[in-house]
């Protein structure tokens, strides 16, 4: 036998068994209570394994059935079929609503991140009360980055992989864009002209602008100003607003 005969007879041998690492990576994934990323299946699977090519596989499988192997937050779960749903609705519990005020919030953090509580506000035109930030950081959706190198040295928000989880993103740039958001009829006719939809990042990586919050515990920091604007909003979170679940 040549010495290249040889190896490929080894490579063979001792080649993990795909089946067996298709098997262990849905069993894996059916009992995981949170998605889980590609290199914490590939520390479970036999050594050697092509954790890509399992997942694709998995996926394939998958496609046509009652529930997915989806990516999420660059994560991989599974979730029910998107067209059987409806059929889920009676089991699920009532779901919690988030108040409009929080939902203005939240998509402005999304699309502006990393953004500070008055430019929020500045996009909003109202006041943003604290309860509705509250709300959302009690959520697990929007976090806190870093401090704004500015006056007062503000806060900035952005979001969490747990709000790509929450609705189904694999990455926050899958958001709708503007030629999106018209289609789905969530804009009117009346757009102002020269309106935008910024393109969105989450990079945790703090940006040029920011301070790590890690400054905070050496040195005592001013508070954040607060912007002066003609209407305010009520603290309707502080009043008993649910919270929003898509699932």
């Amino acid at each position: 036998m040549s010495a290249v005969a040889r190896k490929i007879s080894v490579d063979v041998a001792t080649a993990p068994d795909h089946g067996e690492a298709l098997r262990i990576a849905e069993a894996l994934l059916f009992a995981a209570r949170e998605p889980l990323a590609a290199q914490e299946l590939a520390g479970r699977l036999p050594e050697g394994s092509d954790v890509a090519a399992v997942l694709a596989d998995l996926a394939e499988h998958y496609a046509d059935r009652g529930v997915n192997l989806v990516q999420v937050a660059g994560k991989w779960a599974f979730r029910t079929a998107g067209d059987l749903s409806f059929l889920l609705a009676r089991d699920v519990v009532e779901p919690r609503k988030l108040s409009r005020a929080a939902m203005e919030t939240l998509a402005i953090v999304a699309y502006h991140q990393p953004v500070t509580r008055a430019e929020i506000e500045e996009i909003r035109g109202v006041v943003t009360s604290k309860g509705t930030l509250d709300t959302l950081l009690e959520t697990g959706w929007i976090r806190l980055r870093g401090r704004r190198k500015a006056p007062g040295r503000p806060v900035t928000y952005g979001t969490t992989p747990r709000f790509l989880e929450h609705f189904g993103l694999n990455a926050v740039d899958d958001l709708p864009g503007l030629e999106e958001l018209k289609g789905a009829g969530m804009l009117d006719g009346r757009i102002p002209p020269g309106l935008s939809v910024p393109v969105p990042s989450d990079d945790t990586t703090l940006r040029a602008d920011e301070d790590p919050l890690e400054d905070d515990l050496f040195q005592p920091l001013p508070l954040e100003p607060e912007a002066e604007l003609p209407e305010a909003e009520p603290d309707d979170e502080a009043a008993g607003e649910d919270y929003l679940s898509q699932e």
